[in-house]
């Protein structure tokens, strides 16, 4: 069993990650509207790293539980897992943007 403590360290390591990955892939959406898909994607690609490293965390507890045994759920886990939600949305949403301005992209150009 983890220690409240022990819960709270995660939960703040995972809304750090998941920050992190947020404001990567708002970058992204950034970059892809001055049509820089090469520095967007790459932002994708951190975002991903952060995921990653948070998802570590998160499984950590999810393991924990599976093997029976209780931690204590805080609203800031709750708030944790809302915030790394939250930031897999808008990476979803920075990947359609990217393809949506390349598309835009493609257009103007055959406008030309």
């Amino acid at each position: 069993m983890h220690t409240i403590e022990e819960v709270q360290m995660l939960s703040f390591t995972i809304i750090l990650h998941a920050g992190n990955a947020r404001s990567s892939s708002m970058e992204a959406i950034a970059l892809a509207k001055s049509y820089k898909f090469d520095e967007a994607r790459q932002k994708i690609e951190e975002a991903n790293e952060e995921f990653t490293a948070a998802h570590h965390h998160q499984t950590n507890l999810l393991t924990a539980e599976a093997n029976g045994e209780t931690n204590p759920v805080t609203v800031i886990l709750v708030h944790a897992q809302d915030h790394l939600m939250t930031a897999m949305t808008v990476k979803e949403l920075a990947n359609e943007m990217i393809d949506m301005y390349e598309k835009m992209q493609a257009i103007e150009e055959d406008k030309k």
